[in-house]
């Protein structure tokens, strides 16, 4: 009797199609180094990552370990040259840039925190660990998820936009979301970059043009070189613009990057280069040394420097954002009952109204035709009228009436 290769094996969790592919780049794997390491074929793996198929037995095992699946999925925290944020996988030569230089430990102002959403914040002290989510109250989690990433949260959305105002809002209409879906979000394997994408894709909708207040970009700085900075920034593609400012600002990894923009990590990367390039091309001076083989510098110093310099308003305390998300939703809740009142009353009035039988309609009218014009008398002339006056008159004064006798 032969044992089943489908054993405990087989139950071991994997993740999404979508997620066991990032987690392949993110290792700066190849579909085919992971096929030959699994012994499988590489249009196998690719089924793997499209949710066509699924690994079980020990190729499951192997291809969860190989990808790194089953390791604990938490924010990157590593240095650049473990967690992918200053290295991109090969898409051409001598067109993608060079891995960056690994940041020296301890807090800096223009390195990402732990959670992955700061850019640019003075961190004197360093920001210490999130608090475990089963050690605090659903209301205490938000409001240090809130306070965490907020502030620095406002100012990405303000080199995103370059409004103050709608930066934001976009930030508070973020949170007051995430506080209505609070169990997904806090189950998310990055919270803050779940409210991160939020607020980037409300900032950048495109209804936004239609308002009056947002139709300019607030003053540019007074500093000629910020204001040449961020009028290059806002000068480019939404598209651009957002991939720049998460790997280069955020610093993120590029696998992330691909991931939240929801774009390939060949075009992630493209849109980096040419944005880098577009940037320095309209900087009076160059922001960094380039290496020719490599491209553009990334702007990780001057996207810290600008985000430091520029005043962006506090965001409002968390509890005014959740009594705002609960104000919000509860308002929402009685638009949508009186709506469906109102359907039910319509629909309850056409029932009772409606016809409970057929009724034949009438025929149409139809000309008839064949029928000769309405005759009659002609019209009297002034001589008809002169002698019907005299007989009038003659009869009244004429001879009495003869009445015949019978004998």
């Amino acid at each position: 009797m032969t044992r089943s290769t489908t054993g405990p094996a087989a139950t071991d969790p994997l993740p999404s199609p979508k997620e066991r592919r990032r987690l392949r780049e993110a290792r700066e794997l190849s579909e085919r180094q992971v096929a030959a390491a699994v012994g499988v074929t590489a249009a196998t793996v690719r089924a793997w990552e499209t949710g066509r198929a699924s690994p079980r037995g020990r190729r499951r095992a192997a291809y969860s370990r190989l990808i790194g699946c089953a390791e604990p999925r938490t924010a990157p925290s590593r240095p650049a040259e473990e967690n992918g944020s200053g290295t991109m996988p090969t898409v051409g030569p001598d067109t993608l840039p060079a891995p960056d230089a690994a940041t020296p430990d301890g807090p800096t102002t223009d390195r990402p925190a732990p959670d992955g959403t700061t850019l640019a914040t003075p961190t004197p002290g360093g920001t210490g660990p999130a608090p475990k989510p089963g050690s605090l109250t659903a209301e205490e989690a938000y409001d240090d998820l809130y306070g965490r990433t907020a502030p620095a949260l406002t100012r990405q959305v303000f080199l995103l936009t370059g409004h103050r105002g709608l930066a934001l809002e976009a930030v508070e209409h973020a949170f007051r979301i995430a506080w209505q879906r609070w169990p997904e979000v806090a189950t998310d394997r990055d919270p803050a970059g779940w409210v991160r994408a939020a607020s980037y894709e409300y900032a950048m909708s495109p209804w936004h043009r239609l308002r009056r207040s947002h139709r300019r970009t607030d003053p540019l700085p007074e500093d000629p070189a910020r204001r040449a900075l961020l009028d290059a920034i806002l000068g480019l593609p939404p598209s651009y613009r957002r991939t720049l400012l998460l790997h280069d600002g955020v610093g993120l990894g590029l696998p992330e990057t691909a991931a939240e923009t929801e774009a390939s990590t060949h075009a992630a990367a493209c849109r980096l280069l040419n944005a880098r390039a577009a940037v320095a091309e309209l900087l009076p001076a160059p922001a960094g040394a380039a290496d020719p083989g490599t491209g553009p510098a990334p702007l990780r110093e001057p996207l810290a420097a600008l985000s430091l310099a520029e005043e962006v308003p506090a965001p409002p305390a968390a509890p005014v954002v959740r009594a705002r998300g609960e104000r919000v939703a509860e308002l929402w809740t009685r638009a949508a009952l009186y709506f469906g009142v109102v359907l039910i009353g319509a629909t309850a009035f056409t029932l009772h109204t409606a016809p409970t039988h057929y009724e034949e309609p009438l025929a149409p009218a139809e000309r008839v035709g064949g029928v000769p014009p309405l005759g009659g008398p002609e019209k009297l002339t002034p001589q008809d009228l002169k002698l019907q006056k005299a007989l009038k008159g003659e009869l009244a004064h004429g001879p009495e009436r003869l009445v015949p006798r019978i004998p």
